[in-house]
């Protein structure tokens, strides 16, 4: 199932364009303020070989370190989202406990089994664990986590489908994500489409700026010309 408002052509568009400009991009609508929609630099892109990940988010908290924890761990609510959800799928999940720094959400197994549900990629602020074994075994799939941790831990869901927060990016169930080695973005979904077309004016409006810098035309009023804006 895809997502009736955003067509297919569109994600495959988007896949072809790198997150900093699609925020660039972004921008040009004015939707929203130029400060908020994107994650802080402490989520980081495990696998910046890949193409850009581009997925509709499915939402969950965690909490993987309370001792003695026996609550239930509630995966196969998270597992039926996932099946259920617009593809493609991202999994971006808030952590909820109180040692955040040892927590972790994902490893190999998990990964691929998201894979094969349509997923693309995780974005949280756990850590995670398998990076060798996810490239392995989910080749293209994406990981944005702060960091490795060894242990699972006892993992238990403590909310799906709710609106989180991670690193500065509010996400709520159905938000287009986009991200690459630069981060994460999420995309208003009502100016998808448009992202695309004004993604590519940005990238020639800078392709000119590079051509200018490398030219016999070169000047510093042009440079200033070119950068910045007016007080």
């Amino acid at each position: 199932m895809t997502n009736p408002q955003i067509s297919a052509e569109t994600i495959e568009a988007l896949r072809r364009i790198d997150s900093a400009t699609v925020a660039n991009a972004i921008e040009h609508f004015e939707v929203r303020d130029p400060v908020s929609g994107y994650a802080s630099l402490e989520l980081r892109c495990q696998f910046p070989e890949h193409e850009p990940m581009v997925g509709f988010a499915v939402t969950a908290t965690q909490d993987t370190t309370s001792a003695g924890d026996d609550r239930p761990n509630r995966l196969h609510d998270v597992l039926d989202m996932v099946a259920a959800a617009p593809k493609p799928v991202v999994l971006a999940v808030q952590y909820t406990g109180g040692d955040r720094m040892r927590s972790c959400l994902a490893g190999d197994m998990f990964c691929s089994a998201l894979q094969k549900l349509g997923g693309v990629g995780i974005v949280t602020d756990l850590g995670s664990r398998d990076f060798q074994g996810i490239a392995q075994r989910a080749p293209g799939f994406q990981l944005f986590c702060p960091g490795a941790v060894v242990s699972h831990g006892y993992g238990a869901y403590t909310n799906t489908g709710t609106t989180i927060s991670i690193y500065g990016l509010t996400i709520q169930p159905g938000d287009l994500l986009h991200g690459d080695a630069n981060g994460v973005v999420s995309i208003p979904l009502s100016i998808a489409e448009e992202v695309v077309d004004q993604a590519h004016r940005v990238l020639e409006i800078e392709r000119s700026y590079f051509d200018f810098l490398a030219s016999d035309e070169y000047s510093y009023a042009g440079l200033k010309k070119r950068m910045g804006r007016d007080e």
